[in-house]
């Protein structure tokens, strides 16, 4: 399974529990509105959190494979001007 989708499935899970939770409890209409408000707050707030450590991941991954490819790239034409060279 993919990483992400795992993650969106937990978090979404953990949103609808903390909101079925302040649905159930006893408490007057506003303070159960007031509730649910600042739990989704919190959930979009992790959320955020969760989806920049992602970017800053990826990010970094495709940061070593660009250098990766360019000391490849580098290389390879460091031997191609080598077999040159030695052809003349």
């Amino acid at each position: 399974m993919d990483t992400g989708k795992v993650l969106l499935g937990v978090l979404a899970g953990a949103a609808a529990g903390a909101v079925l939770g302040v649905l159930f409890a006893p408490d007057k209409g506003i303070d159960t509105r007031k509730k649910i408000y600042k739990k989704g707050e919190e959930q979009a707030d992790a959320l955020k959190d969760k989806f920049n450590e992602f970017i800053d991941v990826i990010t970094e991954k495709f940061e070593k494979v660009k250098e990766d490819v360019t000391e490849f790239a580098d290389a390879a034409e460091v031997k191609a001007e080598k077999v040159e060279k030695d052809l003349k």
